[in-house]
């Protein structure tokens, strides 16, 4: 089978498609015939060594996220059957109740082997069934951005009618925190720096979008449009470089979600958050039990995920370079081999 593989050096030019044999499932096991994969930014900074991980296992296969079918399954498995199409979830140890350090080096794509793979063998434990409406691109977009949004947004922040949310940027985890938010009744604000996106954006049901290449004090305007107030939530995916403005722009008791880093460094003064009582929550994906409930409710209301481009199995670099580029709105997606 053909398999993709980053090696030790990390960079986008040491990516390999390599022919291996096809692994075989054994005691309590699932083996999955991938039909899509989705990358995640996460994904690019593992491939150009800019994560930070000690111990990220050598040679892993690379993306964490994807869908597909099961083809074989070993003795004692109970939860699922040959036949149907599964998600992996993003820590295969976490099925629910709180994060433990012991559950990182289970993590796909890094520190362990991810999903880019003709077929992938994981614990029966560690997949979970798919909204029957999706399509396998759009299914595939699920395991991190989407249940880091939910986790964020539903269980961390009990995001409830008439709240209202500010998303940054049209990035996956960005666009599944608006759908969300939109599907539970709340107003969403977001920025982004093209015009273009922020048409799109409007036509996905979001009516307040700031421009921050035009307003680059957004955090004003997020004020402005909420008379003052700030919004309740936060999806925070920029890091040190947009987190004092985040934490400008949210109500008093609001919540702000920290999942990213992607704008640069900054010191913030902790007394800001004190005065404001703000509750800042560091998010990294979710339990399968928050991948499940989120399944139900993709279902019940029939959300399709954002995909901006599909590649094909031999254009993952390609791929790659586009997510580098930062023109994409949504997801991008490579289909399986």
């Amino acid at each position: 089978m053909r398999v993709w593989r980053l090696d030790p050096v990390r960079s986008l030019d040491t990516l390999a498609c390599l022919n291996e044999a096809v692994p075989e499932p054994g005691l309590r096991q699932v083996a999955v015939r991938i039909r899509a994969a989705s990358l995640n930014y996460r994904d690019l900074m593992i491939a150009t060594g800019r994560y930070g991980m000690a111990r990220l296992k050598s040679r892993p296969i690379v993306l964490s996220d994807g869908v597909g079918e099961i083809v074989a399954v070993g003795p004692g498995v109970t939860r699922v059957e040959i036949g149907e199409r599964v998600a992996p979830i993003f820590t295969q140890r976490w099925l629910g109740g709180r994060i433990q350090p012991d559950f990182a080096p289970t993590a796909l794509g890094g520190p362990d082997d991810g999903v880019l793979a003709e077929t992938i063998v994981l614990s029966e434990e560690g997949v979970v069934r798919v909204p029957e409406h999706l399509t396998d691109e759009q299914a595939a977009t699920l395991p991190c951005a989407a249940v880091t949004a939910w986790h964020a947004l539903v269980v961390a922040g009990g995001l409830k009618a008439g709240d209202s949310v500010l998303t940054l940027g049209t990035g996956g985890v960005s666009l599944f925190a608006a759908q969300f938010a939109l599907a539970a009744g709340a107003r969403v604000i977001a920025t982004t720096g093209s015009e273009a996106k922020a048409e799109r954006l409007r036509k996905l049901g979001v009516r307040d979008v700031v421009n921050h290449a035009l307003v680059p004090d957004w955090n004003r305007a997020v004020l402005e449009l909420t008379g003052g107030a700030g919004v309740d939530h936060v999806v925070e995916v920029g890091g040190a470089g947009t987190f004092e403005r985040s934490i400008a722009s949210v109500a008093m008791g609001g919540h702000v979600h920290v999942i990213g880093n992607l704008a640069g460094t900054a010191l913030v003064d902790p007394s800001i958050i004190l005065q404001r009582r703000v509750h800042v929550h560091g998010i990294q994906v979710g339990s399968r039990d928050m991948f499940e409930t989120m399944n139900r409710a993709i279902a019940h209301t029939r959300l399709v995920p954002v995909v901006d481009r599909v590649f094909g199995f031999d254009d993952v670099r390609a791929a790659y370079e586009y997510l580098a580029s930062r023109q994409h709105f949504g997801k991008i997606v490579v289909r399986g081999a």
